[in-house]
């Protein structure tokens, strides 16, 4: 690939990560709209469009042999069902803390989902920390102690989110299925459920609004599909062409845009407690990201090292051909 088209590509790379992510950040002004809807409603409606959305996005693109191979593993199967039961908690938590006035918390369960997932990974994948690494979490659970004196309770809509989310990434990482396909197979297993209880609602067993609150609201509802759809599409094509960690620090702009939102627009009150608590969590990711960048750079440095290491001790053919004629 020639520069140009290499620094196009990161170009493109980085606009769809931005894309992604800032849509991401920017539910929580969608939400609210589908009032009055509750929570459990927007959610089912949620699942039921967004398989509707992949499975044409699929259709288009005509990505249908992962299928066979997927049906014939159970495990991978149980591992699937059971993202989609975690994906849905988080979710669930999600609708229901920003159209109850939760905003500026959501955005905490975002921040400290990396070290959350940092936890994970040493208690159930048995990985070994480094010192920084150590250093952020132990910061990072100090932040949550300084946030429930703040709160006078344990910010459980934060911890919700960001154990359900943790939780999804390292079920998602064992399966091993690009985001598009994830998606579909996971809004697979809610589908059923979901459709069940949307006929549960509009057969008298509660209370629908999908016909009964107009046409503009029952588009939403369908919207919901596209709107979880288009961010993840999005971010597949960032992630082919960026760096992990440009990536990674992409993910900050979701709880940013939120934490921001939750503030201006929502209005959520910030006392001095919850300030001190999101400052610790600031200073845990900016010891997580500097750690990543100076370890990038080590192992960059030793690949680089590696490769010269392996050109200089590279036998010449020239030469052999030389002393071969020589000898003959």
């Amino acid at each position: 690939m020639k520069p140009d088209t290499e620094q196009d590509e990161t170009r493109a790379g980085f606009l769809y990560g931005v894309v992604a992510y800032a849509i991401w950040g920017l539910f929580p002004l969608y939400w609210p709209l589908l009032e009055p809807s509750g929570a459990f409603e927007i959610l089912a409606h949620r699942m039921v469009w967004s398989l509707l959305t992949v499975v044409a996005v699929l259709a288009v693109t005509r990505r249908w042999a992962w299928i066979p191979p997927l049906l014939r593993q159970p495990k991978r199967l149980g591992m699937i069902a059971l993202g989609a039961a975690a994906i849905s908690v988080n979710w669930g938590i999600y609708i229901w803390a920003v159209n109850s006035g939760h905003v500026v918390e959501t955005s905490l369960g975002y921040f400290i989902n990396p070290l959350v997932v940092i936890a994970l990974g040493v208690v159930v994948l048995r990985e070994r920390l480094r010192p920084a690494q150590w250093a952020a979490v132990g910061i990072g659970a100090a932040a949550v102690v300084v946030l429930a004196a703040g709160y006078g309770k344990l910010p459980w809509i934060a911890l919700g989110i960001s154990a359900s989310f943790g939780t999804y990434s390292l079920i998602k990482k064992q399966v091993g299925l690009g985001g598009l396909e994830s998606m579909a197979a996971e809004t697979a297993v809610q589908f059923l459920p979901a459709l069940g209880f949307l006929l549960f609602l509009g057969g008298g067993g509660g209370t629908s609004t999908f016909t009964s609150a107009g046409t503009g609201h029952m588009l939403l509802l369908v919207a919901s599909g596209a709107i979880t759809a288009l961010p993840l599409v999005s971010f597949g094509m960032a992630a082919v062409r960026l760096p992990l960690s440009v990536l990674g620090m992409l993910q900050y702009l979701a709880p940013i845009f939120q934490f921001a939102l939750g503030l201006a627009v929502f209005h959520e009150s910030m006392p001095t407690e919850r300030w001190a608590g999101f400052a610790l969590v600031w200073l845990a990711l900016a010891v997580l990201t500097w750690d990543a960048m100076r370890t990038a750079r080590a192992s960059r440095a030793e690949l680089a090292a590696a490769r010269d290491k392996a050109v200089a001790e590279r036998p010449i053919s020239g030469n052999r051909s030389t002393v071969s004629e020589t000898r003959s």
